[in-house]
């Protein structure tokens, strides 16, 4: 888990740093995207790919060696001179980190017997849940106490850790042991990256590109999806595919990974909203409004404990229906929000929703993965964890752009009552200094100008949080495509 919590905390940590690194640098907020975005496209070209490089080389000491890359490239990131050095040991450290995840999963889901592993997956899922929301606070807090340079090193000492304990406690099962998966396929890597990288981009890069108007945005979506289609077609064809797509035939993997994008569009959704909310809206400073939202890792943390010992008495589908109900009731508190809210409207409902999440994450991944053999499960890990970072890239792009497009559309439909026919509208130039002349009443106009912008902003907020909730209601009754896993004699059975 230590070196999982290091790799998802570093998705999320440098958000908030990137205005100090820009200026550090000598660069600008959009060239300082490229410090995240670097990242998330190397990470994900690996993440799909991990259990087929784990079997080439030999799972334990690819591991051990993806925790040093990563550690090593995060010192670089720290002790970066200029913006393109950081760039380029950010694609290292994405690359070195993509495979943590997956590997320490599967090592996990092999490591204990079926009606352990829900236990398992409850401490497994402290760092995965956790982590991303912390990660703000945690890198608002450095940041401002110290440097940006400091929420890099600080995985130094964490990956030395990870590096000893795995190299003591891990050890590769007999199968990987005594088994290579052949050559290397060149192509399907090829396209997977080419799809993938070209996706994180578009996603990364839409909204500020103004999407499909950029020729840039445009051919890269077009370059993305050709080269999905293909890969799809050439792995289903391939004898040794470096990602085997034939375990989405199976029915809890396939249901258990649609549910796992939409709660990822769920959980970095709200994460990307909140924050800015309370920073532009509500005049709280970058750790005020971290603070705000962390507790919602005391309700994740609460959740697990409670999860791992629930799972093994009740059937997994009725703990992640009632973690997506309860996640839906606790986001849709959120679209009660106005500019007059204490912080206790705030920190009550992410409680709550962290709180749902462990509900969600721990029997979700069990029954996603628990239909699966041993060979299988590095695999299927592998495309779980993918599904649930690409549900939140999406999530956050299509946060973004409703947010961006909901204020233009409020605004638009307000401003219709802004005439000098409406008395309230006459009343509230009068209260802002509105006296006639033409300094007076442009001064009164620009006061309800930017009222009526934030009041706009505040309506595609709400707009959002009630279709992230929207979301979550239609993943109850979805929970029902499970097909029930029974145990027998140690083994899995699926009816």
């Amino acid at each position: 888990m230590l070196a999982t919590f290091m790799e998802v905390l570093d998705t999320s940590v440098a958000n908030v740093a990137l205005p100090h690194i820009a200026g550090n640098l000598s660069a600008t907020p959009e060239e300082a995207t490229w410090v995240l975005t670097s990242y998330l496209v190397s990470n994900a070209i690996i993440l799909p790919a991990a259990n087929w490089l784990g079997r080439f080389f030999g799972r334990k000491r690819f591991l051990i060696v993806c925790i040093v890359i990563f550690t090593l490239s995060s010192a670089v990131c720290g002790a970066a001179g200029s913006l393109g050095m950081l760039i380029v040991a950010r694609i290292a450290q994405g690359a070195g980190g993509g495979a943590l995840q997956p590997i320490a999963q599967a090592v996990l889901m092999e490591s204990f017997p079926v009606e352990k592993r829900g236990s398992a997956m409850a401490v497994f899922g402290l760092g995965v849940v956790v982590a991303p929301i912390i990660g703000p606070t945690l890198g608002g807090w450095i940041t401002d106490n110290y440097s940006w340079r400091w929420i890099f090193y600080i995985n130094i000492p964490i990956g030395i850790l990870a590096v000893l304990m795995s190299n003591t406690f891990v050890e590769d099962p007999p199968y990987i042991r005594d088994q290579r998966p052949g050559r290397i396929d060149y192509i399907g890597f090829g396209l997977m990256a080419l799809a993938l990288g070209t996706m994180q981009l578009v996603l990364d890069k839409g909204q500020e590109e103004e999407w499909f108007a950029s020729s840039f945005i445009t051919w890269f979506t077009i370059l993305s999806v050709t080269a999905t289609v293909i890969f799809v077609i050439w792995e289903l064809r391939s004898r040794d595919p470096i990602v085997d797509l034939r375990v989405l035939g199976n029915r809890n993997f396939a249901v258990g990974t649609s549910l796992m994008i939409i709660m990822g569009i769920v959980l970095y959704g709200t994460i990307a909203m909140l924050p800015l909310f309370l920073q532009t809206l509500m005049g709280y400073s970058a750790v005020a409004s971290g603070m705000a939202v962390s507790p919602r890792g005391f309700g994740a943390i609460a959740s697990m404990l409670i999860v791992g010992r629930l799972i093994n008495r009740i059937r997994g589908r009725y703990l992640v229906m009632f973690g997506f109900a309860v996640l839906g009731y606790s986001i849709y508190q959120f679209s009660k929000i106005n500019l007059e809210i204490s912080i206790s409207s705030i920190v009550w409902p992410n409680i709550i929703s962290g709180f749902a999440m462990g509900f969600i994450f721990v029997p979700l991944t069990t029954m996603a993965l628990g239909t699966l053999s041993n060979e299988q499960m590095g695999n299927a890990s592998g495309v779980f964890n993918l599904m649930r970072n690409t549900g939140g890239s999406v999530g956050i792009a299509t946060v973004t752009t409703l947010l961006a497009r909901g204020i233009q559309t409020h605004q638009a439909m307000m401003v219709s009552h802004l005439t000098p026919y409406d008395p309230a509208f006459q009343e509230r130039v009068r209260q802002l200094g509105g006296d006639g002349s033409m300094i007076g009443n442009q001064r009164a106009f620009a006061g309800i100008y930017g009222i009526l912008v934030r009041q706009a902003t505040v309506l595609s907020y709400i707009d959002i949080f009630r279709l992230l909730a929207f979301l979550c209601v239609i993943c109850v009754p979805a929970t029902l495509l499970f097909a029930r896993v029974k145990r027998k004699s140690g083994a899995v059975a699926m009816h």
